[in-house]
């Protein structure tokens, strides 16, 4: 494939907004103690700030959680558009080898559109029986989950819908989702690195799992606001992105709640005339049409209204009708200082290593994890840390200070690309982060040699409460 061209960029005032308004954002970020990634803010086509948390970098990939919905659901375009599917076509036509014995009135009635809406006629999200499916068969399993509602009247967030239009896709082309996507969104929109996690089946799981660039995600955006277009070809119909980002499903009461504004084809609309696409833990693509603008965000916030709150307090309300404004060096010196030295909240570290060689083993009190105790090994050259549990033991070498990239085992999703640093803090406690760099997740171990504990922390937002993991030292090794 040809190196994809590259996106214009400019300065934020040369696209009508002020670079002190984007720096206020990050201070508001910052001040909320709100933990981001990164973020590429677009504006009529062109990248006028962009930056990334150290260490990760604009060449990795991230998890991108529940964004992915709205690239499955963009794969159901383009088979509308080749005629290969219609959204109302009946689901159980298009699965018959795996529908129940009794196929009853509710999942007679259930259509494609229903699936990408989210009312599929279940009163509660049914992903879990996809997980519990004895056989393995996730397609079986959904369709033999029961309804209460007539579908098309009663929306519930359902990732097992999702899935369903990734099953669909491969049912229909014979390709996974991800495949099937390449050759029609990926490369024309130039896309590179990208990969989807799949189900026992082979099938994409279609609602979670996709991991890109946050490029990738910008370039997504932008497509979406340029209604289908992309260097001057229909790449999606514009009829297909009219119908997905508007509310098919109409809007909640709560007016100063995103998540109440309505509901597209696995879109979410915004206030202010916005939508987005987004997933967990603060993975975003947001579309501001009347601004013309894009911001593609990855990050790990309990928060995600608060995000989205100061996105329109700081970015939208600044941009005002578009017109360019008048230069201000400082101020943009300020912003690309600011953006090229962002770093990640990790704890302090000194820059010297004790050299000392140490083996000790730590044993977990009983905890909801399954850890079961941690060895550390280290010599002037080298650090060591070692998790057993139920599944077994888990290896992994830290830099000395610095990062150091390997793979764990420790998540319990698979195996897991890490970053992984030890040092001293001032304090005399050794400081251990291993960071799920693809992921967004990350660990924190601190051990006191003086009292003999080991704590294991289990960052927010998976984990709010700062989940702590307390392990003693053993003398059996």
């Amino acid at each position: 494939m040809p190196t994809p061209a590259p996106l214009p960029r400019s300065s934020p005032e040369a696209q009508g907004l002020s670079s002190r308004a984007v720096l206020s954002w990050l201070d508001a970020l910052a001040a909320d103690d709100l933990e981001l990634h990164s973020f590429v803010l677009l504006r009529s086509g062109a990248v006028i700030a962009e930056g990334w948390w150290a260490p990760y970098r604009p060449e990795r990939v991230h998890r991108l959680h529940s964004l992915s919905k709205s690239f499955a659901a963009t794969a159901i375009g383009f088979l509308v558009a080749e005629e290969r599917v219609g959204v109302d076509d009946p689901v159980v036509s298009l699965f018959p080898d795996d529908l129940p014995a009794t196929v009853e009135g509710h999942l007679a009635a259930l259509r494609v559109q229903d699936l990408l809406t989210m009312r599929t006629g279940h009163a509660e999200d049914v992903t879990g029986a996809l997980f519990e499916a004895p056989d393995n068969d996730w397609g079986r399993a959904f369709l033999a989950q029961p309804t209460q509602y007539p579908p098309g009247t009663h929306f519930v967030y359902n990732s097992a819908a999702t899935f369903m239009l990734s099953a669909l896709v491969q049912r229909l082309t014979g390709e996974t989702l991800l495949d099937f996507l390449r050759p029609r969104l990926l490369e024309p929109l130039g896309i590179g690195e990208a990969h989807w996690v799949s189900n026992p089946q082979g099938i994409n799981v279609g609602g979670w799992g996709l991991h890109l660039t946050t490029e990738g995600v910008a370039r997504f955006g932008q497509l979406y606001l340029q209604g289908g277009r992309w260097e001057g070809r229909q790449v999606l119909p514009q009829s297909w992105v009219e119908a997905a980002t508007r509310a098919q499903v109409p809007p909640g009461e709560d007016e100063a709640s995103d998540w109440a504004q309505g509901y597209g084809y696995q879109f979410w609309r915004c206030r202010f005339e916005a939508y987005r696409a987004d997933g967990a833990a603060g993975q975003f693509c947001v579309v501001m049409p009347q601004q013309r603008a894009v911001l593609a965000i990855t990050a790990e916030v309990p928060n995600m209204q608060r995000v989205l709150d100061h996105v329109w307090a700081h970015l939208l309300a600044g941009m005002g009708e578009g017109r360019p404004l008048p230069d201000d060096p400082i101020a943009q010196e300020a912003l690309r200082t600011r953006c090229a030295s962002l770093n990640l909240a990790v704890p302090e570290v000194t820059d010297e290593w004790d050299g000392a060689s140490r083996d000790e083993t730590y044993i977990f009190e009983a905890n909801e994890e399954g850890l079961r105790w941690a060895r550390l090994t280290s010599s002037p050259t080298f650090c060591r840390l070692t998790l057993a549990d139920e599944r077994g033991e888990h290896a992994i070498d830290f830099g000395l200070m610095d990062w150091r990239a390997g793979r764990t085992t420790l998540w319990p999703g698979g195996e897991e690309p890490v970053l992984a640093r030890a040092g001293w803090q001032r304090g005399g406690t050794l400081a251990l982060t291993m960071l799920l760099i693809e992921g967004g997740f990350r660990w924190e171990v601190v051990i006191d040699g003086q009292v003999g504990t080991l704590a294991f922390q289990l960052m927010p937002a998976a984990f709010p409460d700062e989940q702590t993991l307390l392990a003693r030292r053993s003398d059996v090794g």
